[in-house]
């Protein structure tokens, strides 16, 4: 039977793990996310789970490396200048194709910045952040419930590709709580089960080889021409994903002459602002991307018009905004509307920047 409870995003971010069949966690604490290190120190043992408090960002990474390439659903949680630190780690996911979970409470930046939310992430996770050519998928939950289901499809998918995903969140849905539903193991989340370790074998793990040859995880080749043959392996196998897993959601396409594009908890304003000038006979369509990388290009390809103008609004500088000019190019006008460091774009600004761009 499912079950209702209330929660901060921080707690549904580490029960939806739980649940999706993770084994393990390895963190260091940083403000806004340390509920959610703190909700797996408790609730990891009760499940026959492994918890680490790392001494350092850099070690709980390399710890929830050692743990994937073992074969177990891993998972660290840190915060802007934290995640920084988990960098070379996640490349090294990449380039061994292990699958992980890394969870990104975004504060204000840059430096050390400060405890408010803020989305100016938004390169770092979608480009790589780290060395080399390589990709992490990235998903962005608007809402508590989001944040805990979407667990379930980051795991899918980190074991589906092998290869790194992202949660990228920030610290006002980490410290908002709002009611959440919590699913039975046997159902399935956006057509995503809960898969155990043992009903999911991974040839390809550490995990002994006495009845077996031995299986080698690297990212280190030297031999000419081999490290070539791994980026395209890689290459192919991101162009697959960009083709199958994009995801949004969109509303009042069809006759929007205005559309609003933001994503994470930013959207949740901006969707507001939407009804609100619906009601009142407005044409205003709404796209949020939920797979920040891939990006959902077919969001906006599939209902471009020559009139259309879109209103990108985020919590940070411009970031989402360069994603939407390369996807829209010069086919419809681009606003922009976006502040950092803490600041958040209200409604009745997003309201009467839209009233100065019909005019």
């Amino acid at each position: 039977m499912s079950k209702k409870v209330l929660m901060s995003g921080n707690e549904a971010i580490a029960e939806g793990a739980i649940q999706a069949g993770c084994h393990f966690y390895a963190g260091y604490p940083i403000t806004p996310q340390n509920e959610l290190t703190a909700y797996m120190a408790r609730r990891m043992p009760e499940v026959g789970g492994i918890f680490i408090q790392a001494e350092s960002e850099l070690a709980a990474i390399n710890m929830v490396f050692g743990a994937a390439a073992a074969g177990k659903r891993a998972i660290t949680s840190s915060s802007s200048p934290g995640i920084s630190l988990k960098q070379e780690g996640l490349s090294y996911l990449a380039g061994c194709e292990l699958p992980a979970v890394i969870v990104n409470v975004m504060r204000g930046g840059p430096g050390l910045g400060n405890i408010a939310p803020a989305q100016s992430d938004y390169f770092q996770a979608t480009r790589g952040g780290g060395h080399g050519d390589y990709h992490s998928i990235v998903l962005a939950p608007s809402f508590v419930q989001e944040a805990y289901d979407l667990m379930f499809l980051g795991f899918a998918l980190a074991d589906k590709y092998r290869n790194p995903v992202i949660i990228l969140a920030d610290g006002m849905l980490g410290q908002m709580m709002e009611p959440l539903t919590l699913i039975n193991a046997d159902k399935k989340i956006r057509g995503y089960p809960r898969i155990r370790i043992s009903e999911n074998p991974r040839p390809w793990a550490l995990t002994g080889c006495k009845n077996r040859k031995p299986n080698i995880i690297r990212s280190l080749y030297l031999a000419e021409g081999a490290l070539e043959k791994l980026n395209l392996v890689l290459q192919k196998k991101y162009k697959t994903i960009q083709q199958k897993e994009p995801r949004y959601e969109d509303m009042f396409l069809g006759d929007a002459q205005i559309i609003l594009v933001a994503y994470g908890t930013m959207a949740r304003v901006a969707k507001s602002a939407v009804h609100k000038l619906r009601a009142k006979g407005k044409k205003i369509g709404f796209i949020r991307p939920i797979t920040l990388w891939p990006f959902p290009k077919k969001a906006f390809t599939k209902h471009l018009k020559p009139n259309t103008k879109y209103l990108v609004i985020e919590m940070s500088y411009g970031q989402m905004l360069e994603d939407v000019q390369l996807t829209v190019g010069s086919k419809a006008k681009i606003e922009f509307l976006g502040r950092a460091g803490g600041g958040i774009p209200t409604e009745e600004e997003i309201i009467n920047r839209i009233s100065r761009i019909g005019r």
